[in-house]
């Protein structure tokens, strides 16, 4: 009898790693022309965490799932899944994938579905049916597991979707866009079941332009523009790179107290009788309490505003990095992965 040999993942290696991963199209009719919709993308993705790859529509991130899932193949570079190459076939049982727009056999209804997609795998009768009811219970489609798929609305179809994406129990888990097309009670339903996948040991790596989502679920992030790389880091490190501006709330302020504060903030904007006075200068910020103590204005509240992961989304994507936060915000240096 033939021994099967059980790969466990070292310390060292990544779920998945791409080396300057490219991808050209070619467009046009008459006048032929290639347009790269992936510029020599380097990453790394670590065992066990959840990563997000974020950017507007046509960034890319469409683009590089399916070249790691070789549904479309790279124009130059390598990539590596679990530790072994693309190009073999064995690492297919160890991965789950969903597409941005998934389409099934639409006369199948859901358990048929499901234990279709279990059979592609070998799966033995009793874990096919252990799996299939399962995963229709984790999705909320327990009573439509009967209901032909044609009769499913956008977002019941993307929870058939993640779960014919978990059928086999992957070590690795590919969404893109889980969360298109669900109602906020599917939106929490999916990154529920995202953080459990995380919990047992799941690696997941998944797409998306909701920038909520990921920071609610992502250890790490990297942001895509146009083909390119902006950013990439853990979270933590994005977002506390320090505070963009000081926000201080003051109740009727007179007249001249707003003036002398004036040439120390960015931006005083009067609401009624409250009056916010934005500092971007850390420096200044002391100035200005001590001006409104001096002055006997009344201080409401103190609050240091610090980077949203939409914050440094809008800055990666616009080049305004620089200019917004510093060179600090741009591109937590890759080694760190």
């Amino acid at each position: 009898m033939e021994r099967v040999a059980v790969e466990v993942l070292t310390e060292d290696m990544f779920a998945v790693e791409t080396i300057d991963l490219t991808k050209d199209y070619t467009v046009g009719f008459w006048r032929k022309r290639p347009k790269r919709a992936l510029d020599v993308l380097t990453l790394q993705v670590r065992v066990g965490e959840i990563f997000g790859l974020l950017g507007p529509n046509g960034a890319g991130k469409s683009t590089t799932l399916k070249l790691l899932v070789r549904l479309i193949f790279p124009t130059s570079g390598t990539a590596r899944i679990l530790g072994r190459g693309l190009d073999e076939v064995a690492i297919r049982a160890r991965i789950g994938f969903l597409p941005e727009n998934p389409y099934f056999y639409d006369h199948l209804t859901a358990h048929e579905f499901l234990t279709y997609a279990a059979d592609l795998f070998g799966l033995g009768k009793n874990e096919r049916c252990r799996r299939v009811g399962e995963l229709l219970e984790k999705v909320g489609l327990v009573g439509s597991e009967n209901v032909a798929l044609r009769k499913f609305s956008k977002g019941m179809l993307q929870r058939v979707g993640i779960a014919q994406a978990l059928i086999n129990d992957p070590e690795l888990v590919f969404l893109d866009e889980p969360m298109s097309g669900l109602d906020p009670l599917g939106r929490r339903e999916t990154r529920d079941l995202i953080l459990e996948l995380k919990a047992a040991g799941k690696t997941v790596f998944f797409s998306t332009h909701i920038l909520s989502d990921a920071e609610m679920l992502c250890d790490r992030v990297a942001i895509l523009d146009r083909g390119r790389l902006q950013g990439c880091g853990e979270l933590r490190e994005i977002l506390n790179l320090g505070v963009s501006v000081t926000e201080i709330v003051l109740d009727n302020p007179l007249s001249n107290l707003v003036e002398g504060l004036r040439a120390l903030s960015t931006r005083i904007v009067r609401t009624g009788e409250r009056v916010r006075v934005e500092i971007s200068e850390e420096s200044r910020v002391a100035r200005a309490l001590n001006l409104i103590l001096k002055q006997g204005g009344r201080i409401v509240s103190v609050n240091p505003v610090k980077m949203s992961l939409e914050d440094y989304f809008m800055a990666s994507v616009s080049g305004a990095a620089d200019k917004v936060y510093g060179s600090r915000n741009v591109e937590i240096p890759l080694a760190k992965q």
